[in-house]
């Protein structure tokens, strides 16, 4: 059975947006350890339909990293969205109607991760539907201030830190599973 991981660069503040403008003093060849062996579990890719959006313009058209960009494009993607009704992207299937029995249904018939990468709003949603299996967060020591937080107006949800690590850079590395799991 699959299990859903959602992955975030995290501000100390729970600042989630645009991690390009404070997230790269912190990188290192720990964090880019850690982040690899995300991508490497991972079979599948689920978000919401902004960074779908945002995704597939940017890993469609960049030369940047030619092998990311491949293997992002042949993994199997799912977004969950009310509005999108259409996805070019290869590979993609876009999940709507009763989206939580789809995604129960995704993670019976996946042998392995179904990785999220950003999408605070579907992270929130998956918590209150009991789907979210794993929450890994790579908390750097920064106060940002401003910009979206990982949990907004969120209900209480007790996780359980199942690993920590600390990085040279003082980024924490921690992995949460819901507390009834």
């Amino acid at each position: 059975m699959g299990k859903i991981v959602a992955n975030f660069f995290i501000s100390l503040d729970g600042v989630v947006e645009s991690p390009d403008k404070w997230h790269f003093p912190y990188w290192n060849d720990e964090m880019g350890t850690a982040v690899q062996a995300g991508m490497q579990s991972a079979v599948a890719m689920l978000m919401g339909r902004t960074l779908y959006e945002e995704w597939s313009a940017y890993w469609t058209t960049t030369d940047a990293d030619p092998d990311i960009a491949a293997s992002f494009t042949a993994m199997p993607k799912y977004v969950l969205s009310s509005t999108l009704e259409k996805a070019d992207w290869n590979n993609t299937t876009v999940i709507s109607g009763d989206v939580a029995a789809e995604l129960r249904e995704l993670k019976e018939r996946t042998d392995g991760d179904i990785q999220m990468s950003g999408s605070a709003t579907t992270v929130r949603w998956l918590l209150a539907n009991d789907l979210l299996d794993e929450l890994k967060l790579l908390v750097h020591p920064i106060v940002v201030g401003h910009g979206q937080r990982l949990f907004e107006d969120t209900p209480t949800h007790p996780l359980k830190l199942v690993k920590s690590e600390t990085f040279e850079t003082g980024v924490l590395n921690l992995t949460y599973v819901p507390a009834g799991a």
